[in-house]
């Protein structure tokens, strides 16, 4: 299940099925991201590659040394553009029926933001596929920091961000084990006798997630406190923190990391889409 067979699908015939087909490549493409951000602290973990782990970029990166490399980069990053429109519609078209209230609006406007944030991702993956090259802004976040700490009240908005994104973290948590996913593992095409193994996945993909969110607003929360913007860090920097925690629970959060890209390319194969 690869994102070339996604992407083989015929060509959709009407503007759903249009849509649904963004939907698809986006969820392969997200799949084989954290598949392989997963596998690389995995490794890092048992000892391989010198113990260096590697956020999503890096983990892109990885693919350039690979046979034909900048076209495994083009498709991740037409998949993750594709990514970016299907949320952004979704959010605009309101594809989930969450409506025009406060509460709906919120949950609209965090659909087109958790696409969006994948466009600096896509970004970097066009680059390295066309040109071999590519600014990976490993400072952009702290510089972005020491921006916001230098305004007024800075150190609070830094620690409010923290503080949301650890709420994202927790939500991912709440994800994983208040069933809300199961619906859709349930209402999927997919073989009856799967459904556990895919819903178990799942679990496992939110919690990961979760934990490595949890951290890293933990960092922004540091950041504010101590008006330091090199406390900030990403998913890398997570990594090392659990890596120092122990092997086992390095290993454990890449398991997840890795049962997460599992699920989303379950997810492009057999979608639950409202459209």
């Amino acid at each position: 299940m690869a994102l070339s067979d996604t992407l083989s699908n015929p060509l959709p015939t009407t503007p759903n099925a249009g849509i649904r087909t963004l939907a698809r490549v986006g969820f392969a493409a997200k799949g084989l991201v954290y598949g392989l951000m997963g596998t690389l602290a995995l490794l890092a973990a048992t000892g391989q590659q010198q113990g260096q782990t590697a956020d999503k970029k890096q983990a892109v990166q990885t693919l350039q040394g690979l046979p034909g490399g900048p076209v495994l980069l083009g498709l991740i990053a037409l998949g993750l553009l594709a990514y970016i429109v299907w949320r952004v519609v979704q959010a605009v078209r309101d594809t989930e029926d969450k409506g025009n209230d406060m509460a709906g609006i919120a949950r609209r406007v965090g659909y087109a933001a958790s696409g969006l944030v994948y466009a600096s991702l896509a970004w970097y993956a066009a680059q390295l596929a066309l040109s071999g090259s590519a600014d990976s802004g490993s400072d952009a976040r702290q510089t972005l920091t020491a921006r916001v700490l230098a305004w007024p009240a800075g150190d609070w908005i830094i620690m409010l961000a923290g503080a949301a994104t650890v709420g994202v973290g927790l939500y991912q948590l709440y994800q994983a084990y208040s069933g809300r996913f199961h619906k859709h593992v349930q209402g999927s095409d997919i073989p009856a006798g799967q459904q556990n193994t895919v819903y178990r996945l799942g679990q496992l993909g939110y919690t990961a997630r979760g934990i490595v969110l949890g951290i890293i607003g933990y960092f922004f929360i540091q950041a504010g406190r101590q008006s330091r913007a090199s406390a900030v860090g990403s998913t890398d920097e997570a990594f090392d923190l659990l890596a120092s925690m122990g092997p086992l629970v390095l290993g454990i959060v890449a398991l997840g990391l890795m049962a997460y890209g599992l699920y989303m390319l379950v997810q492009a194969k057999y979608p639950v889409l409202k459209i």
